[in-house]
């Protein structure tokens, strides 16, 4: 049995030592005796290996053996309380069980260590995006406050006696207001979403009517920019879905707007349905600039913009995306997004059929 002193048991490290010790006092033994009688005794030199080292088993190698697990058993015990719920009884049965004790300590402080690692590297990232998300919030509060702040100082100081000029300003300072509020309510959304506190009212209703509905409100939005809105096909029979009507029409009120935002002027967006047995799939295409694959994977985050500067010239809040992708995950649904740049991007998003 090779030692391997990285992987040795405590009974392996009891016997090695044991065994050192025997010839040490075997050799002090021999060398007394030596000096003393000026001869050397084979008989007795071996007499004295096999009673030394039977003595030393017996009594070093087993109170050593016995230390050890009880160190090591303290640690076993110390690190399962940290990982597993369980009585006391149970934790000692698993000990009493165990082969071998050093592996199952190392296996598990390695489990642990790699545990803990996760878990401190997830709260640093939960930290970055906490401060990016305060930065971000401040920021978008801070646009519009300080505009606010501009219109109306400029009328205090005089500007109010220009009929024009005043009511241009208290317009704009309208604006940003109604932006504030769009913040505090997608915000409080998000939140509820969060929270599992929004109700969801689940009930049967055609989807494809519903998209109709949506794209008959934003006609008017797409007109202004040139945009077609259509069907990928004339869908002659319904597609009966089971969700929360109200919050899957926003979701296509915000995939639709974006597409007419952020798409090309005169472009196309297109909706089609596929049967995909339990489910139904809604896809939002438009033949727009695309998005670059590097900013795919946080485009659902809050207040992530692809484009920041225009984005905010749009005027949106950067919080759309996160509300459509918190409540496909309240209907335990997915959505994701696929984009070439220069071909446009396509929203995909899954619905679960009625099934009567």
């Amino acid at each position: 049995m090779a030692f391997n002193k990285r992987n040795a048991t405590p009974k392996q490290i009891s016997v090695y030592v044991s065994a050192i010790v025997s010839v040490i006092l075997v050799a002090v033994i021999s060398v007394a005796y030596y000096v003393v009688y000026k001869v050397a005794n084979i008989w007795l030199i071996t007499g004295s290996l096999f009673l030394v080292f039977a003595v030393i088993y017996f009594a070093f190698n087993i109170a050593l053996e016995s230390f050890l697990y009880r160190r090591i058993k303290l640690i076993y015990k110390s690190i399962h309380q940290l990982k597993v719920r369980g009585t006391k009884d149970e934790l000692k049965q698993r000990i009493k069980n165990s082969d071998d004790i050093i592996s199952d300590v190392n296996d598990d402080v390695l489990e642990w260590a790699r545990d803990k690692k996760e878990e401190i590297d997830e709260l640093k990232q939960m930290e970055e995006y906490r401060k990016e998300f305060i930065g971000n919030l401040s920021h978008e509060l801070k646009t519009p406050i300080f505009n606010i702040q501009g219109y109306l100082t400029t009328l205090i100081d005089g500007g109010a006696d220009d009929a024009e000029m005043t009511d241009k300003y208290l317009k704009n300072a309208e604006r940003n207001v109604e932006r504030m509020i769009s913040l505090v309510e997608d915000l409080d959304t998000i939140h509820k979403l969060e929270s599992s506190r929004m109700h969801l009212e689940m009930e049967k209703f055609d989807v494809v009517k519903l998209a109709h509905d949506v794209i008959d409100m934003q006609e008017m939005k797409a007109q202004q920019r040139n945009v077609k809105l259509a069907f990928k096909e004339e869908y002659s029979k319904p597609f009966w879905v089971y969700a929360d009507k109200n919050s899957i029409k926003q979701v296509f009120t915000n995939l639709i707007v974006n597409s007419i935002v952020y798409g090309n002027e005169g472009g196309t967006t297109k909706i089609s349905f596929y049967d995909m047995d339990e489910n139904i799939l809604v896809e939002v295409a438009d033949d727009g600039p695309g998005i670059d694959e590097k900013h795919l994977s946080r485009l659902f985050e809050r207040f992530y913009r692809v484009d920041k500067s225009r984005s905010r010239h749009q005027g949106g809040t950067g919080l759309g995306l996160s509300i459509v992708k918190h409540i496909m995950e309240s209907h335990h649904q997915s959505i994701n997004v696929r984009s070439t740049t220069g071909r446009g991007s396509t929203f995909a998003f899954t619905l679960k059929k009625f099934r009567a």
